[in-house]
């Protein structure tokens, strides 16, 4: 996986030049307005719903840009091209970091957001971590509509990720494939939910440092929407727990007490740190810990990984892949 990159100072005096070359070029495209026209004349809109409103989008859109970490293997795998996204937030499985036509936004932390303007875009996909960034899109690109499809409070996390390809695969006219993606996420629960023993207990961690984090069913970073999809007894349920990316603050010796017959496993730095010579895998950390060394999940090898890239990716396929190698463990277990 690739570490997350600084963001790229020289990426804002592109950005104006950019701008600049764009403004020259429409100055002196006059005779091509007839072309233009006829363009305009094959645009259809479409209206979706999405977590601000009613969207009315013009399709297909003519300048895209991305920020959802959520899309991003969804729009690759349907060829949408790119003006400009947070590459800089993308893992490498994402063939866009490899496309050095789209003009990189950075991360969230330092964002170049004035270099959206270069790219003219007419729709922004927004959200995850540049969600507190709408506005300032709004203000850059007066003339695009701004979507936000992040997974809504209260309700069924799963839903929301279908909700999200849905609109989007209405937006690119990929019905079907929108279509195919979310049959396949569900199989792939139904899959898990028949397989799996609800006397089992279950944890869910995040490594990350070499440390181990709790992820707390329900509302735990990542993992903890998988407790209620599936129906999972937890191990251990602590109050006032967070979502924190690296997990709560809860010692390895209270995890252990509780004696989990499943350990569910995000490793965030396999995503942001692969590349680190003092990154540890989280196969390596937990069973490096002596306190874990007795517990159920651990003598019986039954500890499930979620894909490398899921810190950074976290989308609907990320998902699907974790729930059908669930199934497999549980399925195998029976």
């Amino acid at each position: 996986m690739s570490i997350v990159s600084p963001l790229r100072r020289p990426a804002r005096l592109a950005g104006a030049a950019a701008v600049a070359a764009l403004a020259l070029a429409a100055c002196g495209q006059a005779d091509g307005a007839p072309e233009a026209d006829a363009a305009d004349e094959s645009a259809t809109t479409v209206e979706v719903e999405d977590n601000n409103g009613t969207q009315t989008i013009t399709t297909p859109p003519r300048s895209v840009v991305a920020t959802d970490n959520r899309t991003f293997e969804t729009l690759a795998a349907w060829d949408v091209e790119l003006s400009a996204a947070a590459v800089a937030l993308m893992p490498d499985t994402i063939p866009y970091t490899q496309d050095e036509s789209i003009v990189d936004l950075g991360n969230h932390r330092e964002p170049d957001l004035e270099a959206v303007v270069a790219a003219e875009p007419d729709l922004i996909i927004n959200g995850q971590r540049f969600a507190d960034y709408h506005d300032d899109f709004v203000s850059l690109a007066p003339g695009a509509v701004v979507l936000e499809l992040d997974p809504r409070d209260g309700e069924p996390f799963t839903d929301e990720l279908k909700r999200q390809t849905t609109v989007l695969g209405e937006i690119f006219g990929k019905q079907a494939e929108a279509e195919q993606l979310n049959a396949d996420l569900d199989a792939a629960i139904e899959r898990a939910r028949a397989a799996y023993d609800p006397t089992d207990s279950v944890m869910a961690v995040i490594t990350s440092g070499g440390e181990i984090g709790y992820s707390a069913p329900g509302n735990g970073r990542t993992l903890g929407p998988v407790f209620d999809v599936l129906g999972l007894t937890p191990a251990l349920d602590v109050p006032e727990a967070s979502e924190d990316h690296q997990g709560d603050d809860i010692s390895v010796e209270a995890i252990a007490d509780s004696n989990p017959d499943w350990i569910l496993v995000m490793d965030r730095d396999a995503a942001v740190a692969a590349d680190d010579p003092e990154y540890a895998p989280a196969a390596e950390v937990l069973e490096a810990s002596q306190a874990l060394n007795g517990v159920t999940a651990i003598q019986e090898d039954r500890l499930v990984y979620m894909p490398a890239d899921t810190y950074t990716n976290e989308g609907i396929q990320t998902y699907t892949e974790f729930f059908t190698t669930l199934a497999d463990a549980f399925e195998a277990a029976r």
